[in-house]
């Protein structure tokens, strides 16, 4: 079987293109002296905004102050769209109906630099690179996010053997771990090397869902009935207690060898409202379920800058979790009591975190807050015209 096709752009052919670009700019009759355009207040470039927040809404996105939460720039863009951290201090990447676009959240705009592709799914960030998975095409997208601005960086792509709903993940060694499925059924994960040949494969994860990387580069990929873990060119199965146990959203953490992920376990709920968590331990390949008396969501998990897992509950706490105890150190206060929509595009509290602050959308409220991990108060908040839906911002690796 064709496993995938690489191809990487060259760097002469972005030379051209700039080249062409400062040709064109500087094209004018050289025998008229040309006049210069008096320039205007909404000619200027926006301000620059510090360490910026996007929240989308039904009908655009909003940029927000990452420290006063300022809505600084309101961006209209029809449809249901998501974000996610490019990489930098700078972009977030803005999954639309034709692909991952990028803005420049700093710069309040978006580009026009897009990765096309249809239905854009996971947005990955490790070892200084971002992977894009378009799930339309299986297509796995591979840049370097310091290459970010005016121009389309240069770009590695790996084309599965069949589109599906998945994810990538390039190590710092140039391995690639890629789910392997089709669009009826998924089934586990493959590592190719940097020249793309084949290291290993396991077709042990029904359903394979979302990655997340622990620290010293232990992978862990969700199933209906565990995980997998990639580490040191190998591959793990831990299964959940029980024959259905679904790990589909992970949150993992550089500072720990833990990483956090849900836990649903009953396979035939229209939706299911979990109030366990799972923790799985990449060094010793085990797994413990935490139960925090409430249920959250797939927008509920994430990690502190201690590597301490985080769940947004709908009592409107923040449970904060000790990943090798397994004990709930501390419930921090965020919004009132709320309950998972059956939709998933529909809005819901979002859990954000950037170094020791975290960042909870409030739908309900209309608003967005900022609040200290180490001392529980809230820093910021601001009200919002619409009712927010995903929230993120720029993150460097």
């Amino acid at each position: 079987m064709k496993h995938g096709v690489r191809s990487r752009a060259t760097a002469a052919t972005t030379v051209l293109l700039v080249a062409s670009v400062a040709l064109t700019a500087c094209g004018g009759d050289k025998g008229s002296p040309t006049a210069e355009k008096p320039r205007t207040a909404s000619d200027a470039p926006a301000a620059l905004v510090k360490d910026p927040l996007v929240t989308t809404y039904d009908g655009g996105l909003y940029v927000l102050d990452g420290s006063t939460l300022k809505v600084t720039k309101d961006i209209p863009l029809e449809g249901f769209n998501r974000v996610n951290p490019a990489g930098d201090d700078r972009h977030v990447m803005v999954s639309t109906a034709t692909g991952f676009r990028v803005m420049d959240a700093a710069g309040q705009k978006l580009t026009d630099v897009e990765f096309a592709g249809s239905k854009p799914g996971h947005v990955v960030r490790h070892a200084g690179k971002t992977i894009l998975f378009s799930d339309g095409t299986g297509e796995v997208t591979i840049f370097d996010p310091a290459d970010l601005g005016a121009a389309k960086p240069d770009s590695e792509k790996y084309t599965s053997a069949e589109p599906h709903h998945g994810v990538a993940i390039e190590l710092a060694n140039g391995e690639l771990v890629t789910t392997l499925g089709t669009e009826e059924k998924r089934v586990g994960i493959m590592v190719l090397d940097k020249d793309r040949k084949e290291i290993t494969r396991s077709e042990e994860c029904p359903g394979v869902h979302g990655e997340a990387t622990a620290k010293n580069e232990a992978v862990v990929i969700g199933c209906e009935d565990g995980v997998l873990i990639y580490k040191d060119g190998k591959i793990k199965k831990v299964k959940s207690p029980g024959e259905y146990g679904r790990i589909g959203n992970q949150a993992g953490s550089d500072a720990s060898h833990v990483v956090l992920g849900d836990f649903k376990k009953d396979p035939d709920a229209e939706l299911e409202r979990p109030e366990q968590v799972s923790l799985i331990d990449t060094e010793t390949g085990k797994m413990r379920l935490v139960d925090i008396g409430t249920s959250y969501t797939f927008r509920s998990l994430s990690r502190g800058p201690h590597g301490e897992a985080l769940v947004l509950g709908t009592d409107g706490k923040i449970h904060v979790i000790d990943p090798l105890s397994g004990k709930v150190t501390k419930q921090i206060p965020a919004l009132g009591s709320w309950q998972e929509p059956l939709d998933w595009q529909q809005s819901r509290p979002s859990l954000f975190v950037r170094d020791h602050t975290a960042y909870v959308s409030d739908p309900g409220a209309k608003k967005i807050l900022a609040i200290d991990l180490e001392t529980g108060k809230q820093t910021a908040s601001t009200d919002l015209p619409k009712a927010p839906n995903e929230l993120s911002g720029v993150k460097k690796h």
